[in-house]
């Protein structure tokens, strides 16, 4: 074995239904006096609690999917105004992502609360969008100092968003076993993931108050994130960010629904990783795992069900073809690129 690997340093507090204490006590042993807290309208009686027992200088709520430019800025002057010293976000990946826009500039630190199965918060990767590009980092400094995982926050997420979410997660899961860094640390990390999302989604699916298939699936998507960051973005993540910066997609909805082709993409060429997969799964192969999964879980299909025009899938190729890594597994050209997104837009059978 020749590799280095790399321990993002964060602290993670697993606290169902202390939230608010958790956060307290994170935000006491940062030192920090003045909090902002951001957290959109959907979130706030989620955040309430946890904002009575801060010392809140500034609340901001204006999240919107993807972090456009104009949003990170009016958020970044609204920081330096209030002169915070720390940021607690509760909320999804847009939420997080948005901390991360205004800790890039101002190097505060965060405590993020999870309120999906996003995993932004265990990643120092961040992303901006400017008109139709999304464009992504890596900086340490958008790494949250602390999460803190509540299952109690999550018990009244959508199906449809929860069952989203989670292969979003997952999805972070595949892209690690072949990302441009990937080492065997990653997929170890990567394979327990899939465990326990695997373990987790079904039992949330079937009762969403579930705390315990919450946490089963809430530790599931730490890992994965854990495994994605060190990894990095393959060509999963980097097709997803084109057409979620393109054409303005939701983020979780369009990670379930493409995932399933690119693991059949790839897996033909990465006998490992698929192997992992599979055993994690508890299948003969990985394509049979993950789609034993997604019809357990009713996932989503078709990219047309959530916004790509027909014509965009020609649109989108050029830009993807610039983005993903040169070592996929599976060597990726115009034509094989299209059809994958072709199969993708119409929800077509693997």
């Amino acid at each position: 074995m020749k590799f280095t690997h790399e321990s993002l340093p964060q602290r993670i507090t697993f606290a169902s239904g202390e939230a608010a204490t958790a956060v307290k006590a994170e935000v006491e042993a940062l030192g920090a006096s003045k909090v902002m807290l951001i957290a959109s309208d959907r979130e706030k009686k989620l955040a309430d609690p946890i904002a009575e027992v801060l010392p809140v200088a500034l609340r901001h709520d204006e999240v919107v999917m993807h972090v456009p430019v104009q949003v990170a800025d009016r958020a970044r002057d609204a920081a330096a105004a209030a002169k915070v010293d720390v940021l607690v976000s509760v909320g999804g990946g847009s939420t997080t992502g948005l901390a991360k826009a205004v800790a890039l500039a101002a190097g505060l630190p965060i405590v993020a609360v999870p309120t999906t199965y996003a995993g932004s918060e265990a990643t120092n990767v961040w992303g901006l969008t400017d008109g139709e590009t999304k464009t992504t980092g890596v900086d340490p400094k958008v790494l949250p100092a602390s999460i803190v995982y509540d299952a109690t926050l999550l018990t009244t997420l959508p199906g449809d968003m929860t069952v989203a979410s989670g292969l979003n997660a997952l999805a972070h899961c595949v892209d690690a076993m072949w990302g441009p860094r990937m080492d065997p640390i990653d997929q170890a990390m990567a394979q327990e993931a899939i465990r326990g999302l695997a373990a987790g989604l079904p039992r949330v699916k079937a009762d969403s108050a579930s705390v315990e298939g919450i946490e089963q699936t809430l530790y599931g998507a730490y890992l994965a994130a854990v495994a994605f960051a060190s990894a990095g973005s393959g060509m999963h993540h980097k097709i997803c960010h084109v057409l979620g910066g393109m054409f303005d997609l939701p983020h979780a909805q369009t990670h379930a629904v493409v995932l399933p082709y690119v693991l059949a993409f790839n897996a033909p060429n990465a006998p490992e990783a698929e192997r992992r997969i599979a055993a994690a799964f508890g299948s003969a192969t990985a394509t049979e795992g993950l789609r034993a999964l997604r019809e357990r879980l009713d996932a989503p299909r078709a990219l047309k069900d959530y916004g790509l025009p027909e014509d965009g899938v020609a649109k989108a190729v050029a830009p993807m073809l610039a983005a993903i890594p040169a070592n996929n597994p599976t060597p990726v050209t115009d034509e094989n690129l299209t059809a994958l997104l072709r199969a993708a837009w119409e929800g077509a059978e693997l």
